[in-house]
C-alpha cells in the first residue's frame, strides 16, 4: 500500500501540471504563455478568457467635405433657395442700410453746421457803409470786426499827389492798386508796427501819422518813413449797385 500511494502521488501531480498547463517545479519556461518568459509564474494563455471588441475604423470618423449631401427628408423639407423667408431678409437688410445712411448723413450735417459761422457772426463779417455823407477831403472811422477803418473821399490834389514812384518806397505799391474808385480810399486803421490808430490828415506826407513810434504815412495810406514795415491794409470791399455811393465792406 506504500508503494502504491508512492507511485500515485507522481501521476497525480502529473495530472494537476496537465490541468494548470504548466508544471509546478519545472525549471523550464511555461508551455503556452501569454507574458514575457523569465522566471515568474504565469498563467497560460488557455487558462485566462479573452474579450474581444469590435473596434470602429478612424476612417469612417473622418468627415470629408463633399457637394453631396444627403438630407433626411423624414426630419425636414428641403425647399428651393430664395422661396422662403428672401424678401423679408432683403427688407431687413435693406431697412438696416436705411437707418445707418440716415444716421451718418444726420451726424455729418451737425458737424457741417457746428463749423460754420453763426447768422449774427455773418452779419459782422460784412460792412455797408453809405459814401454819399462824407465830404471831399474828410476822412471817416466806421468799426468792421472790432477793427477801425479809414475811408477818405480824396481831393483830385491828394490823388495827384498819391502817383509817385513805387521804387523808393519801402512796401512798394502803385496807388491804383490800392483803390477801387480813385476818389474814395479804405484802409485799416491799425499801424503797421506795433497795431496803433494813427491820426488822420497828419505827419510829414499829408496822410495818417502814429505818434506812438513815429511812422509817417502818405495819403494812400503807405509807409513813407519810422519803423512801420508795412502799408496799411486795404481791405476787401466793392461798390455796390445803384448810384455808386455804397460800398460792402468784407
Amino acid at each position: 500500500r506504500a508503494l502504491a500511494s508512492e507511485s500515485a502521488a507522481p501521476l497525480a501531480l502529473q495530472g494537476l501540471q496537465q490541468q494548470l498547463g504548466c508544471g509546478l517545479m519545472a525549471p523550464e519556461p511555461p508551455c503556452n504563455q501569454a507574458g514575457p518568459v523569465g522566471p515568474f509564474r504565469t498563467f497560460a494563455s488557455g487558462a485566462v478568457q479573452t474579450v474581444t471588441s469590435e473596434v470602429v475604423s478612424a476612417s469612417k470618423l473622418t468627415m470629408s467635405p463633399s457637394n453631396n449631401i444627403k438630407y433626411n427628408e423624414f426630419n425636414h423639407t428641403r425647399k428651393p433657395p430664395g422661396t422662403e423667408g428672401a424678401p423679408f431678409a432683403y427688407f431687413v437688410q435693406t431697412g438696416g442700410r436705411f437707418l445707418y445712411a440716415s444716421a451718418i448723413r444726420v451726424v455729418v450735417l451737425k458737424a457741417v453746421v457746428s463749423l460754420s459761422a453763426a447768422a449774427d457772426t455773418l452779419a459782422m463779417g460784412s460792412l455797408e457803409v453809405d459814401l454819399s455823407g462824407i465830404e471831399e477831403g474828410n476822412t471817416v472811422t466806421v468799426k468792421w470786426r472790432g477793427k477801425p477803418v479809414f475811408i477818405k473821399h480824396r481831393t483830385d490834389e491828394e490823388v495827384a499827389a498819391a502817383q509817385v514812384p513805387v521804387s523808393g518806397l519801402v512796401d512798394p505799391e502803385s496807388d491804383s492798386d490800392r483803390t477801387v474808385d480813385p476818389k474814395y480810399l479804405v484802409v485799416v486803421g491799425l499801424c503797421t508796427h506795433l497795431g496803433c490808430v494813427p491820426i488822420a490828415g497828419a505827419g510829414n506826407y499829408g496822410g495818417w501819422f502814429c505818434p506812438c513810434h513815429g511812422s509817417h504815412y502818405d495819403g494812400s495810406g503807405r509807409i513813407r518813413e519810422g519803423p512801420a514795415p508795412y502799408n496799411l491794409e486795404v481791405p476787401e470791399y466793392k461798390f455796390l449797385e445803384g448810384d455808386g455811393k455804397k460800398i460792402m465792406i468784407g
